[in-house]
């Protein structure tokens, strides 16, 4: 009888832990992402899997790593996405114009990394930034003036030398120097 009602209770216990962990599997991939502390010498790339976190809202603590590689433009598919910060790492290649997509975006810190290319101007569709950072990459081109770039201050754009200021709407290219 002992036996029966150990293996029971050891049975009940596994399958009331196993639905409890499967049904917070949700909740843990959010807090996981919640969890990572940014100046903590993280390295490695962003996966085009964090596209598929719909629901996620802060994309935070990834600043000030050895995150390298590009940013994945499935990124652009996290409708609920506030934050995205990646400040402070070895990020390179262009900025996704699927980033444009991201209509509840409040926080993008892109500075300090190795982007290139031009701004894209999917971006200028996009509400009223708080915090919007591109200083000390390699971006080229003019920099975007409708839209919530009216807003950025200019030393936002700091140290990126193939950068050549505000856009002349109507006079000039917006990829200049791009070449």
């Amino acid at each position: 009888m002992a036996a029966t009602f150990w293996l029971l209770t050891l049975t009940l216990t596994l399958t009331l832990t196993l639905t409890l962990i499967l049904s917070l599997v949700p909740l843990v991939v959010r807090l996981l992402i919640f969890a990572m502390k940014g100046n903590s010498n993280l390295s490695g790339h962003l996966v085009p899997e964090l596209g598929k976190l719909e629901h996620l809202q802060y994309l935070y603590g990834t600043y000030r790593n050895n995150i390298q590689g590009t940013i994945p433009a499935e990124l652009g598919n996290l409708k609920s996405l506030i934050s995205l910060d990646l400040y402070n790492n070895n990020i390179s290649g262009t900025i996704p114009p699927s980033l444009g997509k991201l209509k509840s975006l409040v926080f993008l810190r892109l500075n300090d990394n190795k982007l290139t290319g031009p701004i894209p101007r999917d971006l200028v569709g996009l509400a009223s930034p708080q915090s919007w950072t591109y200083q000390s990459n390699d971006l080229c081109g003019t920099i975007p003036t409708s839209g919530p770039f009216e807003h950025i201050p200019l030393n936002n754009f700091e140290n990126n030398h193939r950068l050549e200021g505000p856009e002349l709407l109507g006079l000039a290219s917006y990829d200049t120097n791009c070449s």
